[in-house]
């Protein structure tokens, strides 16, 4: 479950289609526009008509908290794997989900709108490491403190 996380965080920050209209994507770290023969150009997301500095300081912020997630999860996973009770690096974990969290619900509440723009992929994969990443953690955590009264 902890590869799980994981994976949908690094997929939905990295994956960046957040939202999309025709063939633009827009993301937390950016855009990519393909048109035409197939050549896709990466952008900023300044284009975007009433886009605020925070919002894009927000979606900023969401990268770093997704990858970083994913490598705490990543660590957490690899001392499960070769079990250890990693009881101080599950709570530094839980703590990059939160703050992820905050920062997704942030980017996602501020989002100007683009007229004809979907929901896509990397919204549903960020709730689901956020959701699998806390049960995740939560089972690492319980499981070390029955360790502890055996």
């Amino acid at each position: 479950m902890l590869l799980v996380a994981a994976f949908a965080f690094a997929m939905s920050v990295w994956g960046g289609r957040w939202w999309s209209i025709d063939d633009v994507t827009i993301g937390p770290f950016g855009s990519t526009s393909c048109f035409g023969g197939g050549e896709c150009k990466r952008g900023d997301l300044g284009w975007i008509e009433g886009a605020s500095e925070r919002w894009m300081r927000a979606g900023m912020a969401t990268w770093a908290g997704g990858v970083l997630t994913m490598l705490a999860l990543l660590g957490v996973a690899g001392a499960v794997a070769a079990r250890r009770v990693p009881r101080l690096a599950a709570k530094m974990t839980l703590v990059s989900i939160a703050t992820s969290l905050v920062a997704g619900i942030l980017f996602i509440a501020q989002y100007p709108g683009v007229p004809g723009a979907a929901v896509d992929r990397g919204i549903w994969l960020f709730v689901v490491g956020v959701i699998t990443g806390l049960v995740a953690i939560i089972a690492v955590l319980r499981g070390a403190r029955r360790s502890e009264v055996h």
